[in-house]
């Protein structure tokens, strides 16, 4: 077996439980030369107590898989960005694996609140946090968001036990419009200067790069983004009111 598929089957773990093992379970099985049905059949979650880098990627491939098909095409752009994002995690081999599993998963019909559940039995908040992150950043790979898109990710979101305050502070990070600033900061316009301190001091304990560092190093670089588009908000706001 290859270096690189040695580490698809090593860093998996819960991965291979639930709804979301039955979607993957046949293409992997051929990538390690098993049988087709060794890991085809129903599985019981297991609770994790920090998402691994595995899982954590395989989880991702899924949910591309879903903001991908939502305007009903698969454009050159959304595979670009999938294959450069696992490019900045990993070696070429290892992409190249990834890649072959995800042309398989994007064939598959599944469960997508099934799917969530999963994930939410068994991935931190914070790495469910990173997760929209990086779908938001799919959906804007073409330079064109469709409104379906966004729909999706937001139905994720709800299944992921994402708050709509989260949801909207992620998404203001990427559609930037007058009142984007505050809504990074889950925070009203008409708060006092006070009240947004409090709320950026809030957001960046719960943006901070260390939520994520169990991912794996590389993953931090994406936490980053998101800690800075706090700071940054905070900033701009403290600029316009010449704090």
């Amino acid at each position: 077996m290859s270096v690189g598929k040695k580490m698809l089957w090593g860093g998996l773990g819960w991965a291979l439980a639930g709804p979301i093992g039955g979607i993957i379970g046949y293409s992997l099985a051929g990538m390690s030369g098993q049988a087709s049905g060794t890991y085809g059949g129903t599985y019981q979650s297991r609770a994790y107590p920090k998402t691994q880098p595995g899982d954590f990627i395989v989880s991702l491939l899924v949910l591309f898989s879903a903001v991908m098909k939502a305007d009903n095409q698969m454009l050159k752009s959304e595979l670009d960005y999938v294959k450069q994002f696992l490019s900045k995690q990993f070696n070429q081999k290892q992409v190249q694996d990834f890649m072959t599993l995800f042309k398989d998963i994007v064939k598959q019909d599944y469960p997508l609140r099934d799917v969530c559940r999963q994930i939410v039995q068994s991935m931190d908040h914070p790495s469910r946090l990173e997760l929209i992150h990086v779908l938001f950043g799919l959906s804007k790979a073409d330079g064109h968001v469709h409104p379906d898109e966004v729909k999706v990710i937001h139905t994720i979101a709800r299944y992921l036990n994402i708050n709509p305050n989260d949801f909207d502070s992620i998404r203001a990070m990427f559609f930037r419009d007058t009142l984007s600033d505050f809504t990074i900061l889950e925070v009203d316009p008409s708060a006092s200067d006070s009240e947004l301190k409090k709320a950026y001091r809030k957001m960046a304990t719960k943006y901070h790069p260390d939520k994520v560092a169990h991912l794996g190093k590389e993953l931090i670089s994406l936490a980053e983004e998101k800690f800075k588009a706090v700071s940054d908000a905070y900033q701009n706001i403290k600029k316009e009111r010449g704090l």
